[in-house]
């Protein structure tokens, strides 16, 4: 591998990546809406890896207001209301990796550079509402007991939420309604290949936790779990 880590400033490469995530989840309006802004307005804290001229990795952060509480909106707040004053903080949005490439570092990678920036442009941290790997085995458990789960290593269970403790981020809180995605019956019929033939809690693949039905109308809001690196010089 011949791996190199630039902005979007540095290169263009918007659109490189193919689909990672469950089709559902491109449908939160305010991601929807504000996504493109993140590579217009922010180049310089949008990153991406290549392998040679091959795109197969991306990092996404955005500078965000923030008072040292954890919002329990997440990325939706961070994408809204944290975007309003003189930015504090380095907020990490998504790190996609292609499946091809997950295990040799490069999330890692990312979230180090992540740090160096926000180091460098002065901010005091890096915060973000990571979103458990494993959880969507487990749509039944409440995130708030997941999250305590630990390996007879001490470290947690989630291999998402690991990474980031081994760089030295801590688990501040629950961010219980980080995105918010709303549908009728029949386009989470079209989003997932499934049927929801009546209203209920139904799980959904990729989904953290069960997509609920009234009137014909589904609601999917995803918990994610706010964790908060240190930064240093050289991270």
């Amino acid at each position: 591998m011949k791996i190199r880590i630039l902005t979007h400033a540095e290169k263009d490469l918007g659109g490189t990546l193919p689909d990672l995530w469950p089709e559902f989840m491109t449908h939160d309006p305010i991601v929807s809406t504000f996504w493109p802004r993140l590579f217009e307005v922010y180049p310089d804290f949008q990153l991406w890896v290549l392998d040679g001229k091959t795109t197969v990795a991306q990092g996404c952060t955005l500078p965000v207001r923030w008072d040292g509480i954890p919002e329990p909106r997440g990325i939706d707040w961070a994408m809204t209301n944290g975007v309003a004053g003189e930015p504090s903080s380095l907020c990490a949005i998504v790190v996609a990796v292609v499946p091809e490439y997950r295990g040799k570092g490069l999330a890692e990678a990312l979230l180090r550079r992540m740090a160096s920036i926000a180091a460098a442009h002065g901010l005091d941290e890096l915060i973000a509402p990571v979103r458990p790997t494993w959880k969507e085995r487990y749509p039944l458990t409440p995130v708030e007991r997941y999250v305590l789960w630990r390996r007879e290593d001490g470290l947690p269970y989630d291999p998402w939420i690991r990474t980031h403790e081994r760089l030295g981020a801590e688990i501040l809180d629950i961010a219980p309604r980080s995105m918010t995605i709303t549908g009728s019956r029949e386009e989470w019929e079209e989003w997932t290949g499934l049927q929801f033939p009546e209203d209920g809690d139904y799980v959904v693949p990729g989904a953290l936790v069960p997509v609920r039905f009234e009137a014909g109308h589904g609601v999917y809001v995803e918990p994610n779990v706010w964790m908060k690196h240190p930064l240093y010089e050289e991270y």
